[in-house]
């Protein structure tokens, strides 16, 4: 969860004084899951290939808590073809999250962006519970087979997230490395924007959070 992005927000909320919690966790309540959101969980794992029963998250990890915010700071690793799939959900299309138009924009653009930083055995095949629930990888880069188990297994838990926040009755905002800010008259990436941001930079990286959380 912690990395130069979100350390970086974390130091530009702390200098504006802003009320937030780093570093949050959300222990869940099996009893909010329903007939209705375990069978959009089914759905989703079924169209990740996988099988037996679908794996459920104890605990869910935050970067930022604002209020009944929970923001997450998602890397290259989310936006692939299998966490588009994830989209295909109904879940997606009964309720509405603001975030999931403009990532499955990114699922479709930034796949080669996940590959570069993808490929490496353990993100690839990911820890042993993905080759549990979904079977052996292929080789790394190679999608004609099985593919990614590791990616699949990232894809799966982002939707359980999104599901569960809902459940017990937070609101999730995405942040990504794509997102772009006018800044200096241009626009210019978030990830950019974040690696050493000049005073005024900050000021208007605060804004356009508390923006996101008014």
């Amino acid at each position: 969860m912690e990395h130069l992005m979100t350390r970086q927000l974390d130091l530009i909320l702390k200098e504006a004084g802003a009320d937030y919690h780093w570093l949050f966790e959300l222990e869940t309540n099996p009893k909010f899951l329903d007939q209705k959101a375990k069978a959009w969980l089914n759905e989703i794992f079924n169209e990740m290939g996988g099988t037996g029963s679908f794996p459920l998250l104890e605990k869910l990890k935050f970067d930022f808590k604002i209020g009944r915010y929970l923001i997450l700071w998602d890397d290259e690793l989310h936006f692939n073809r299998y966490r588009l799939g994830t989209f295909r959900s109904e879940m997606y299309s009964e309720w509405t999250f603001p975030f999931a138009e403009g990532h499955r924009r990114l699922c479709r653009t930034f796949e080669k962006e996940c590959l570069k930083a993808g490929l490496q055995q353990r993100v690839w095949n990911g820890p042993p519970v993905a080759k549990d629930v979904f079977g052996e990888a292929s080789e790394s880069g190679d999608f004609s087979g099985n593919g990614s188990t590791g990616w699949k297994l990232t894809a799966y838990n982002d939707a359980q997230y999104d599901l569960q926040i809902r459940l017990h009755g937070y609101k999730l905002i995405r942040l990504s490395p794509y997102e772009t800010l006018m800044t200096g008259g241009s626009l210019k990436r978030l990830d950019q924007l974040l690696i050493n941001p000049k005073e005024e930079q900050r000021q208007m990286l605060c804004n356009w959070l508390m923006r996101k959380v008014g």
